[in-house]
């Protein structure tokens, strides 16, 4: 592929003979934007936290510029200067709007509350819950270093890593004693529980 050299003349398909310097923008992908060139509701690439991404223009800002949100995340940005703007996203049908489209599902899919977890996971039993099935099944009283070597065991919760299980567990069932009669634990002894029945 042979370059031209600035001041000469290349002839781009569709178009007349331009100067080398007139189309640099074509070479990169990026095209320089004019404050005239921003439209309210346009869909536009922009460099945000060092990655281009689309961004769609929502209003102008009062302190200059325009808000934005930023299609890939779904978060408000904000562009200062026609600069930033990298030239508007490409049309309909290619593969870049393809991605936008899926960016933008993936955003309101999480902003409706649906999770996404790895295909048939079970939910994870939490600590508390755990400890309490652990009471029930021996029936006896246990203190809270036994209840998680037993929930181990058991395999249905272990530590994610931290120093102090057993005192993390005692604190919560402290606090769940604390409801009173809506409470599933009740203390036997010092530092004993025992499930309420």
């Amino acid at each position: 592929m042979q370059f031209a050299k600035p001041g000469s003349c290349v002839l781009v398909p569709g178009q007349s003979f331009r100067p080398v310097e007139s189309i640099k923008h074509l070479n990169s992908g990026d095209r320089p934007m004019k404050k005239s060139d921003v439209k309210i509701g346009g869909e536009y690439y922009a460099k945000v936290t060092g990655k281009k991404v689309v961004v769609q223009i929502d209003a102008i800002n009062g302190d200059g510029g325009w808000d934005a949100t930023n299609m890939s995340t779904g978060k408000a940005v904000r562009i200062k200067t026609a600069e930033r703007l990298q030239g508007p996203a490409q049309a309909a049908g290619s593969a870049d709007t393809a991605i936008a489209k899926r960016a933008r599902k993936r955003v309101a899919k999480t902003k409706a509350g649906g999770e996404r977890r790895s295909g048939g996971d079970k939910p994870k039993m939490s600590c508390l819950s755990a400890a309490a099935k652990v009471l029930e099944e021996p029936g006896e009283p246990m203190n809270t270093q036994e209840m998680i070597a037993a929930m181990a065991d058991a395999g249905y919760w272990t530590s994610p890593g931290g120093k102090t299980p057993h005192a993390t567990l005692y604190s919560a069932i402290l606090r769940e004693l604390k409801k009173g009669g809506g409470s599933r634990f009740v203390k036997v002894e010092r530092g004993r529980f025992g499930v309420r029945d």
